[in-house]
């Protein structure tokens, strides 16, 4: 009975510290590393409409592309400043220029080159009939919304940097990769649970000792 007892004491203590590990580990690296937001607009249709649940990893301004989807806090121009969402269309050095007629549709220019956007609502890459044509400074992004009838993004904020957002503020870049988020998630779910069976073992071990002790004979020896 006293081994039994020890070995469930052992195992429970084992087991709880690497379930607890397990679990701040990785509660810790989805922290750093990811983001979750709802969408509350609808600047990013079709790709992202309002309600829908948007993962992003957390990266470094300076590794976007063009084509990539960020979160970033707006500048002070935008009047607000809570993380949105837009699409890269122009990098530092880029030259962005709004618009050019490839047979019936009009298209966006990066350097000259008409680009393809099948993400844009209703093939509609002008959306505000506002022409614009920028040059990115080094170290700063041009940004467009996928619904370019309704977003406010950089067409509209030219006074400032052209419209351009600086990298430093962007806080993440849009995922749709949820593989890797939901396995993290399940690492931390089986952290919790190897913790509560942890705690059961342990109280598991208390209750054979405590059986023990109660029905321990008494001393033959009497005592003075």
């Amino acid at each position: 009975m006293a081994g039994k007892g020890r070995g469930l004491g052992v195992s429970a203590l084992v087991v709880g510290l690497l379930g607890l590990v397990l679990a701040i580990g990785t509660f810790a690296h989805l922290r750093s590393a990811y983001g979750a937001s709802t969408m509350s607009g609808s600047s990013m249709r079709p790709t992202y409409d309002t309600g829908d649940r948007i993962i992003w990893e957390h990266v470094d301004g300076s590794e976007v592309r063009r084509g990539d989807v960020v979160m970033f806090t707006p500048p002070e121009s935008y009047g607000f400043d809570e993380i949105l969402m837009k699409r890269v269309i122009g990098v530092g050095g880029d030259r962005v220029a709004c618009c050019t007629t490839v047979g019936t549709q009009q298209r966006v220019t990066v350097n000259g080159k008409p680009i393809e956007e099948p993400y844009v609502y209703g093939g509609d890459a002008d959306g505000a009939h506002q022409s614009y044509d920028v040059k990115v400074p080094q170290g700063r992004l041009f940004l467009l919304g996928d619904y370019r009838a309704n977003s406010n993004d950089s067409r509209f904020h030219a006074t400032d940097h052209g419209g351009t957002v600086s990298v430093d503020a962007v806080r993440g870049r849009v995922t749709d990769d949820r593989r890797t988020p939901a396995l993290l998630g399940a690492a931390l779910v089986l952290g919790g649970v190897l913790v509560l069976v942890g705690i059961g073992l342990g109280i598991g071990a208390w209750a054979v000792r405590r059986r023990k002790a109660v029905q321990a004979p008494p001393s033959p020896w009497p005592v003075h």
